[in-house]
């Protein structure tokens, strides 16, 4: 039995998962895809396969084992059939001991600028924010009925090496203008790896942390900041009237919410102290890393 299973071992499982090896910990990561299989094989990753869409039994015994649950719900839908799917698994295989389940932000909805802690009320209004409150609910009522621990984690946007908009700068997508652009939040994919790990080992049951660097700016902030750091020119400004005849219907959905997320939980309760507490920081990691892998090509 491994000590820790990370289920969607992606971009932030892959690095959760060599934390947890250097600390000589057993982990495994659960993916769905044999492509998935060969990446984790590569990096030197015990993997297993397994499609919560497919209803197939588990691969492993699951009963007071540690899990990481960041399988994304599916792409429609107000329910996240993934997590009920999951829930129905645990009954056949054994219940965890402990679970983290990484959901989003956008369970908050539109807070209008507001700064918000884990107290606000959520009013999702995205079905894909919907999705992930009812993997929320889902697995708090698993939690209580089972006895199992539970702790949620709202992650802001995720960034880093490789998880930088810098196609899409190069490509030259207009903008919203800076005095109405919404706000955004962020956290650097190594400070999420830190609070993974500490909400795993220290959290107290039940617990919900908003995960962010706690220094929201607008969104058109962010992206010229990429572009300033990166060495891009800034793409075209336009106003919010002008931008559902240029910009993806995504990219809309994502304009229309803004909100300030406060770390103070996070770093009183957990004690956290973060790598990379601005973008500043964490993007001259990021890039600093991706000029590295095109073999020192800016």
């Amino acid at each position: 039995m491994y000590d820790i299973l990370i289920l969607g071992c992606g971009y932030l499982g892959l690095r959760l998962a060599r934390h947890y090896q250097e600390q000589g910990l057993s982990v495994a990561g659960v993916v769905r895809s044999q492509t998935g299989i060969e990446r984790l094989s590569q990096a030197g990753i015990p993997a297993l396969r397994h499609d919560l869409a497919a209803a197939d039994p588990f691969p492993r015994a699951l009963a007071g084992t540690r899990v990481f649950h960041l399988i994304p719900p599916p792409d429609t839908g107000r329910e996240d059939i993934h997590t009920r799917q999951l829930i129905a698994a645990f009954a056949q295989a054994g219940q965890p001991r402990r679970l983290v389940y990484l959901s989003t932000t956008g369970v908050y909805g539109d807070c209008q600028g507001a700064w918000i802690d884990e107290d606000w009320p959520t009013r999702p209004v995205h079905d894909r924010s919907v999705r992930r409150l009812d993997a929320e609910e889902r697995l708090r009522r698993w939690s209580q009925e089972q006895g199992s621990e539970l702790v949620i984690l709202r992650v802001a946007g995720i960034y880093g090496p490789g998880r930088l908009p810098l196609e899409r700068l190069r490509q030259g997508i207009p903008l919203i203008r800076v005095e109405e652009s919404p706000y955004s939040n962020r956290i650097h994919v190594d400070d999420l790896v830190t609070v993974c790990m500490a909400a795993m080992e220290r959290a107290p049951n039940g617990a919900i942390y908003n995960v962010s660097d706690g220094h929201p700016t607008s969104m058109t902030e962010y992206f010229l900041a990429i572009a300033d750091a990166a060495g891009l020119p800034h793409p075209p400004l336009i106003s919010m009237a002008e931008a559902p005849a240029q910009l993806s219907a995504a990219m809309m959905s994502y304009l229309s919410e803004s909100r300030r997320l406060s770390n103070r939980r996070l770093r009183e309760e957990l004690g956290i102290e973060l790598r990379y507490p601005t973008l500043a920081e964490g993007l001259a990691q990021a890039l600093g890393l991706e000029t590295q892998a095109d073999g020192g090509m800016a």
